[in-house]
């Protein structure tokens, strides 16, 4: 116990602080160095490119998670381009789980086709899911759709049917341009092909013959784009253009008209042989029912000869007829079948001769 006392008493307080002291320092300025090594590279590139980052905000952004060599190459970019965008704006949307880079590059993009493009609009919209950037190039440089669209599964053709009952088989080409104030939220090129595809086949069934459709089918078109097919959607259309149209079963024919006058007289054949049928099926009913008739008549003729002996016997009981009254009228019956079998005799010879 005397040892350590007398240990403790012969150490310099001073010394011992002064090594505390050194083993802090020491300390803070391996992570100053660290730190220097680690950002000095971005920081100079920063400064040099008149785009400064202070290198405070470059230690923040480690600390926060952030990539600084994403923001600050991104912030060099933009302020190159004649575009300053801050450090903190980068990084906010990098926070937000967006693509800075590819927000850059379309501000960019836009401000040198003369396109205004506000940087929260432009996250708004690579927030929302959609290609910004692709989206101002196909402002710049309109693209065309396919309809129906080649990736259909209901075959490579749209499949319309005039008035007169002929089924034709069309393809447009859609030209459309972005319109950046309804890329959010607005309809896709689905969408478009959907309607477009819907307002012709509209057009070519209010046609009366499949005719007027091959004849001018810039008619189709203008009344497809006259039906404000882009509204609600992410575009503007420019023109809707029938790229292909034919009658269907008859691709390869090379008389086309031949073909169908022929199909036509087929169907009436055997539309006007249906009729016959029917005419025929209705006369035979008809005949049925006047044979029906004939024998309802005879029907009545039979009861009505039924009600013969009931009268005699009925003149006899009131002596209205006597018994010579009843032979006469037998002797005049039995005259009347002798000359009947005369008769009939006389044609049955006749015929046999």
């Amino acid at each position: 116990m005397d040892t350590v006392t007398s240990l403790a008493q012969s150490i310099d307080p001073w010394a011992a602080i002064s090594v505390v002291a050194f083993l802090v320092g020491g300390i803070f300025l391996l992570i100053f160095l660290f730190f220097v090594f680690k950002f000095a590279n971005l920081w100079i590139q920063a400064q040099t490119s008149k785009a400064p980052v202070k290198f405070i905000d470059l230690v923040g952004m480690w600390l926060r998670k952030v990539n600084p060599k994403v923001i600050v190459l991104s912030r060099i970019q933009s302020v190159r381009a004649g575009i300053d965008i801050s450090t903190s704006m980068l990084e906010g949307h990098y926070l937000s789980g967006g693509n800075v880079p590819r927000v850059v590059n379309s501000l960019i993009a836009a401000d040198k086709a003369k396109i205004q493009l506000p940087f929260d609009e432009a996250c708004a919209i690579d927030l929302a899911g959609r290609d910004i950037l692709e989206a101002i190039r196909t402002s710049v440089d309109p693209k065309v759709i396919d309809c129906p669209s080649t990736a259909s599964s209901s075959g490579d053709k749209l499949d319309a049917v005039a008035k007169d009952g002929i089924r034709l088989l069309c393809k447009a080409r859609v030209t459309v341009r972005t319109n950046l104030a309804r890329l959010v939220g607005g309809a896709t090129e689905e969408t478009i092909i959907a309607r477009v595809g819907q307002a012709i086949v509209s057009a070519i069934g209010s046609q009366g013959s499949y005719k007027d459709v091959l004849e001018n089918p810039d008619k189709i078109a203008k009344r497809a784009l006259e039906s404000g097919l882009d509204a609600g959607t992410a575009f503007s259309i420019l023109s809707v253009d029938i790229a292909d149209v034919s009658v269907a079963g008859v691709d390869r024919e090379a008389n086309v008209g031949a073909k169908l006058q022929a199909e036509q007289a087929e169907a009436d054949k055997q539309r006007f042989q249906a009729e016959a049928e029917k005419r025929r099926a209705l006369a035979i009913a008809q005949e049925q029912e006047f044979k029906a008739e004939v024998q309802k008549s005879r029907a009545l003729v039979v009861l009505a000869e039924a009600e013969v002996p009931k009268a005699m016997a009925e003149a006899f009981r009131s002596g209205n007829m006597g018994i010579m009254d009843f032979y006469r009228m037998k002797n005049i019956q039995a005259d009347t079948s002798m000359r009947d079998n005369i008769g009939g005799g006389d044609k049955d010879d006749k015929g046999k001769k």
